[in-house]
């Protein structure tokens, strides 16, 4: 005899649908060209041999780090804190202040141009979105330019007033341009190349992986030939 359906085997089908229906309209991101224009404007010509760094936020470090390791002419990516002060820049007490979740990226200028990182930072997340990229929300996920001298604050807020006279997206460019008054602050260990050490973690499979994969199919050309190896694995940090 067919027994009468609980309210359990009722309800929770309804509600696991209505979240599933809320997650997909929640990471609908703005649709975005596969490659973005060219930045008019890039940085002074560098010397020969010079190195140089940029600051740049878009989300979870984790997946900022990842998309942009596996870049040409990058020789190291730090995941960190931009936009606070010393005393806020740990990742217990980082989201209560000014400080973003940022990387700090150390690249060849003859192999990639500073304009061509801004353009993998506008791509690899939406820079339509106000204080967070999905799936996380809040200023310290904002999606950011961070300068450190003139230059870059030029050749910055040029790239995000390009971007927003193309008429691209539908909705404004939320990028900001800022300063750092204290600088950059790194993460602590257990973040550093995270994505390359943890291929596995739950979050890095759903949220950092695709993101790797959209800016290696967008921009074929900057990537490197080879990709770091992989680490040993670990526990995840609380909060992702």
């Amino acid at each position: 005899m067919r027994t009468k359906p609980s309210i359990f085997t009722i309800v929770l089908p309804m509600l696991a649908l209505g979240f599933f229906l809320y997650a997909s309209s929640s990471s609908a991101a703005e649709p975005a060209p596969k490659t973005l224009p060219k930045a008019v404007l890039e940085l002074p010509v560098a010397k020969t041999g010079e190195m140089r760094t940029a600051v740049l936020a878009g989300g979870c470090f984790w997946c900022e780090e990842a998309a942009f390791e596996q870049l040409r002419g990058v020789s190291a990516v730090v995941a960190g804190y931009a936009g606070g002060t010393a005393a806020t820049a740990t990742y217990d007490s980082y989201h209560d202040s000014n400080h973003a979740e940022a990387v700090q990226i150390t690249y060849d200028p003859a192999q990639v141009s500073y304009g061509e990182l801004l353009r993998v930072l506008f791509t690899a997340g939406d820079p339509t979105t106000v204080n967070g990229q999905h799936p996380y929300y809040g200023r310290g996920y904002r999606m950011a330019i961070f300068y450190a001298d003139a230059d870059q604050k030029k050749a910055a807020e040029a790239y995000v007033q390009q971007i927003s006279a193309a008429k691209i997206y539908a909705k404004p460019i939320a990028v900001t341009v800022e300063p750092m008054p204290e600088g950059f602050f790194a993460a602590e260990e257990y973040h550093q190349h995270y994505v390359a050490r943890h291929p596995e973690q739950p979050y890095v499979r759903q949220w950092s992986r695709p993101k790797i994969a959209l800016v290696r199919a967008a921009f074929p050309e900057l990537i490197a030939p080879a990709v770091p190896a992989a680490g040993a694995n670990g526990k995840p940090p609380a909060g992702k």
